[in-house]
């Protein structure tokens, strides 16, 4: 369900590898959409993260819920799930194949947390800062699978890629 013309997108899945591609892609369909194409990369990854995070430690199912949203100047992203089981951040060593998904999202967000929803689940959030130029911009016209195009404002994600990420980090648990 995306709801329109607010830029709130929640996306309902179980969290099975086949569908965290799929809903990459639709996280990144929004924020083009929305004019939030320099974060899209970080966007993507943190939800990765949550959702491999999901399949992989979630009980007792794997059903989840993602949510985007630009509130005053931020991108919120986040991920709920119902196991009430709150995650840790691990200090992974060199050789570890795991334990390094909310290191990195600490590491790419301007801040995150973990809100518990007593025993009904958690939810594991991040905020991103939204381009300034990104936010006076109208929102682009939705092109369904059965059009090519055309597809104005393409070359916006070309000058806006330098957009960096100078922002501070912190983690928060609320």
């Amino acid at each position: 369900m995306i709801s329109q013309p607010s830029r709130h997108c929640t996306v309902e899945l179980q969290a099975l590898p086949s569908r965290i591609g799929q809903v990459r892609r639709i996280i990144s369909a929004q924020l083009r959409y929305w004019h939030l194409d320099p974060l899209i990369d970080y966007a993507a990854l943190g939800v990765t993260e949550l959702l491999t995070n999901v399949h992989r430690h979630a009980q007792p199912d794997k059903r989840c819920t993602v949510d985007i949203e630009l509130l005053l100047e931020r991108l919120m992203v986040s991920v709920s799930d119902h196991d009430p089981r709150l995650p840790t951040v691990r200090d992974a060593s060199l050789f570890d194949t795991g334990g390094r998904g909310l290191a990195l999202i600490a590491a790419v967000s301007e801040s995150w947390g973990i809100r518990a929803q007593g025993d009904t689940g958690k939810s594991i959030w991040f905020t991103l800062p939204a381009p300034p130029a990104a936010l006076a911009l109208p929102l682009r016209p939705v092109y369904g699978a059965t059009t090519d195009g055309p597809f104005p404002g393409a070359e916006f994600g070309a000058t806006t890629r330098e957009y960096g990420h100078p922002w501070a980090r912190s983690a928060v648990i609320s």
